[in-house]
Order: C-alpha cells, then sequence, then structure tokens
C-alpha cells in the first residue's frame, strides 16, 4: 500500500524511519538544535568568496512621512505643510527637515531618494526586506527570499566563521511588521538572529570551552553510531558543519562583534542608546539606535548583510477625552527625529572614520510614504503613491537627490525610482549582477533577483 507523503509505514526498521531531519535533530549540540550547522552546509555549498562587500538594511516600522523629513513642501497650504521647516544641508541646494541637523551636516555622504514608486498599500514588510510587490504574480511557491537569504545563497560567508546574514529585527505582535523570511530557498539561508533565542546558543553560560570540548567528544561517540545506522547517508559530512558550528560558539569573533560592552563609550554615546524591552506603539519595534552600532560591528566582523527594525512610524494620530490631539504626528516626530538624526549619523560617519564606506551599503526605508493632507486626527495616513529612502556608502556617489515630487509630495513628477532599481543596487554594491544571476526556486526553475530586469539606479554607479 502507498505511504502517504510525509509518513513512514509501519513495520519498517526505527533505524530505517528516522527521516533526515530527525537526524539532524539528533545531531543538535544541545544548544538550541542544529541550525547553525544546517546554516553553514548551505552556506558552504553556495561558495566561500573573499569578498567583504556589505548591507545594513534599515525597516523603518509602518512607513515614515516623507514630506516631514526629506521632501518638505514649504509653500503648500499648512494642512498639508505642517510645522516643520526645511533647513540647508552643506550640499548647495538640497535642503531637509529642522529636525535633522546632523544629516544635514552630512549630506554630501548621502542620497535621499524622493520619488520611490510602486508602493504597496497595506503594512507589509515584505516589499521592503526583498523589494518584490507582496500582489504582483506570479509568486513562486514558497515566496520570494529576502536580500539576505539571496545573497547567503549566491555568495555564501566572507568568512567561514561568520554567518553571511544576520538578523538584528526584534519580533513585532503585529505580524506583517516582520521578516518574510527566506522564502524558496528554505530555513537553512534564514538568518542568524542573535536578538531572539540565538543569542543564547552563543552563549556558553557557565559551561567552559573545556567542558564544551568534552560534550563534541561525546557526540562524536553518539555520530559514530548513528551513522552505522543512517542508511540514507544524512549524517555524511555533518563534522565539517558540526566544526564550524563549535567553533562560532568557542571563537571570539562573533561573541565580541555582539558584544557593546567591548566598544568604546564615545562612540556608544554619539550612536545613543534606547530601551529594547519598550516596543512603541506596543505593536512596533523598540527605538534602540545601538542596533546600528551593532550592525556596523558585525559587518566590520565580516558579515554580508544585516536587517534591522527601528522604532514604529505609523502616525495616524488620535484624539484624548476632551478632544484634544494627544497623538499627533507631529508630537511623534519631534520625539523619533532626533534619535534616528543622531544614530544614522553616527552610523555613517563611524562607516567613514573606519574605511567601510567604500565597501557597506547603507539604506533606511519603510514600506510607503503618508498623505499629504493632514487629517483631523493630526495625523498622515498611508500613501502608496510615493516613498522615499535614504541611502549612504557602498561606494556610490553620494551628495545628491534623486527625482521630485509634486508641490504637496503626492506624486512623483521626475525620475520615479522602482523598488527594483533599487534592489538591483544593492545587489550591484554587493558585487552580484542581477543581470546574470538566478536561484533555483522549489521547483528547480532559475528566478532572476528583482522584478521587471531592473538596472541599477545610474546616478549610483
Amino acid at each position: 500500500m502507498p505511504v502517504p507523503h510525509g509518513r513512514t509505514a509501519p513495520g519498517i526498521p526505527v533505524r530505517d524511519r528516522m527521516s533526515r531531519r530527525g537526524f539532524l535533530t539528533a545531531g543538535a549540540l544541545g544548544l538550541g538544535g542544529l541550525t547553525l550547522p544546517q546554516l553553514l552546509r548551505a552556506e558552504a555549498a553556495a561558495g566561500i568568496r573573499s569578498s567583504r562587500k556589505s548591507v545594513i538594511l534599515i525597516y523603518l516600522i509602518g512607513g515614515p512621512p516623507h514630506q516631514d523629513m526629506f521632501d518638505l513642501k514649504p509653500d503648500a497650504p499648512k494642512e498639508i505643510a505642517g510645522p516643520w521647516r526645511p533647513t540647508a544641508t552643506n550640499v548647495p541646494g538640497v535642503q531637509i527637515c529642522e529636525a535633522f541637523p546632523r544629516l544635514a551636516r552630512m549630506m554630501d555622504k548621502l542620497v535621499v531618494v524622493r520619488s520611490l514608486v510602486g508602493n504597496q498599500a497595506d503594512h507589509d514588510a515584505v516589499q521592503v526586506f526583498n523589494g518584490h510587490h507582496p500582489r504582483k504574480l506570479p509568486v513562486p511557491s514558497g515566496g520570494w527570499p529576502q536580500l539576505g537569504s539571496t545573497v547567503a545563497r549566491v555568495q555564501g560567508p566572507a568568512d567561514p566563521a561568520i554567518p553571511p546574514f544576520v538578523s538584528l529585527c526584534y519580533t513585532c505582535t503585529h505580524g506583517p511588521y516582520n521578516e518574510p523570511g527566506p522564502g524558496f530557498l528554505g530555513p537553512a539561508l534564514a538568518p542568524f538572529r542573535p536578538m531572539g533565542p540565538a543569542r543564547n546558543d552563543m552563549v556558553l553560560q557557565g559551561v567552559t570551552a573545556d567542558r564544551l570540548a568534552d560534550r563534541k567528544t561525546l557526540l562524536r561517540s553518539f555520530d559514530s553510531i548513528r551513522r552505522e545506522i543512517d542508511t540514507t547517508g544524512a549524517m555524511r559530512g555533518m563534522d565539517a558543519f558540526s566544526e564550524q558550528a563549535f567553533g562560532l560558539l568557542t571563537s571570539s569573533r562573533l561573541a565580541e562583534a555582539l558584544d557593546l560592552s567591548r566598544e568604546d563609550p564615545r562612540v556608544i554615546a554619539r550612536y545613543g542608546t534606547g530601551d529594547p524591552k519598550v516596543f512603541m506603539d506596543g505593536n512596533g519595534a523598540p527605538r534602540v539606535p545601538q542596533s546600528l552600532l551593532m550592525a556596523r560591528r558585525l559587518v566590520e566582523a565580516g558579515v554580508r548583510v544585516v536587517t534591522l527594525n527601528y522604532s514604529k512610524w505609523d502616525w495616524h494620530g488620535g484624539m484624548n477625552a476632551e478632544g484634544r490631539a494627544n497623538n499627533s504626528i507631529f508630537l511623534r516626530e519631534a520625539e523619533d527625529f532626533p534619535v534616528f538624526d543622531q544614530c544614522v549619523s553616527a552610523l555613517v560617519e563611524d562607516l567613514h572614520q573606519r574605511g567601510l564606506d567604500e565597501d557597506c551599503t547603507v539604506i533606511a526605508m519603510g514600506e510607503f510614504g503618508r498623505t499629504p493632507r493632514i487629517s483631523a486626527q493630526v495625523g498622515r495616513d498611508h500613501w502608496p503613491q510615493v516613498n522615499c529612502a535614504l541611502l549612504a556608502g557602498g561606494g556610490m556617489p553620494t551628495g545628491q537627490v534623486i527625482g521630485a515630487t509634486d508641490r504637496i509630495a503626492g506624486e512623483a513628477v521626475a525620475r520615479p525610482v522602482t523598488f527594483g532599481e533599487l534592489y538591483a543596487t544593492l545587489y550591484r554594491n554587493l558585487g552580484i549582477d542581477v543581470n546574470q544571476t538566478t536561484v533555483p526556486d522549489l521547483n528547480g526553475r532559475p528566478q532572476y533577483l528583482v522584478e521587471d530586469n531592473a538596472k541599477p539606479l545610474p546616478e549610483l554607479i
């Protein structure tokens, strides 16, 4: 009688019924399972390259207000312009919000895209993390992989002891705010997540290196037994990846990169700090500038892609019992803008001072823009017609603004930029040719990395 997919037939000996997943689980280190060796195996299969090009992707959860940050319209009616005034930057003719004095002083190191089009209309982190519109068909089975997973598949680790893709994203209670994952590339190419349970897996927590070595010897004994009963060959080659996993636990490089106490206190102060336990508005991410510092430390250690989510920018406004605005968008902006100004400028400055600005690309953006007209609740609602993005580093020609919007920042009127172009630029900066590179989906079909055969932005080449 045929056996249903995913099940085993009764009467088959246990040694033959044990699945590959079972063998992988059985080979766990006792420190959170074999996720790390599985990741290392996939990375090795993709090939190890020597390039140290990297990307730090900062997701501004909820959609930041483009017309209050980098595309102010001071001559528009007050119900559109709001209270912020533009300030001059160190690039003649370029102005940004007065709440960003540090960024204004380093505009020559930045790129502002004011005309990002093709945005989704709802909260969904998918497009930010992989460049594909979530409702654009066809979507391959399993879904599109995010940037870091694709890079891990195509390039592998720059250093065998350092994962190619690390996520510093906090898990939000509102599901659409969370990273989409590795898609059709599978869980082996998911990010290493030190902000979650994996952080505990990185720490020996009272277990000395000698005791870990004893455990390693014991596991080898068990592995030899399992290999004798492994009829599928699933254990073959496990040694190399388990060795690397033990290496990450006993080596200091990744653990040190994640340990901010090793950083110069003056640098920490330059970035600023926030409380990682306070999730903005309850369902956003914490407002933690130190995540940007940790991202810099990770790329310096050899990580290719670092993703992080930062605060919550979904400001619809609100009223109190007396009918007065107590959660207006402008009150929230007055809280968040200075902190954002400080930590992003610190990151860009840090990259330049450390000689990383040619190799590391920084990009900050949300899933859409905000409505030109200020609502009765003193907020701005979702606006997919146009969005903005902030970039730095990557060896790009900086000190420029790309695109323009109309007089109320409602529509792109010059040089509309697509997510495909933006992502083609990120891949190019990593050394990946989107015109030649494909990754196989679950059916073995080659899939190109970006939508609509997009090319890198010529302004940034």
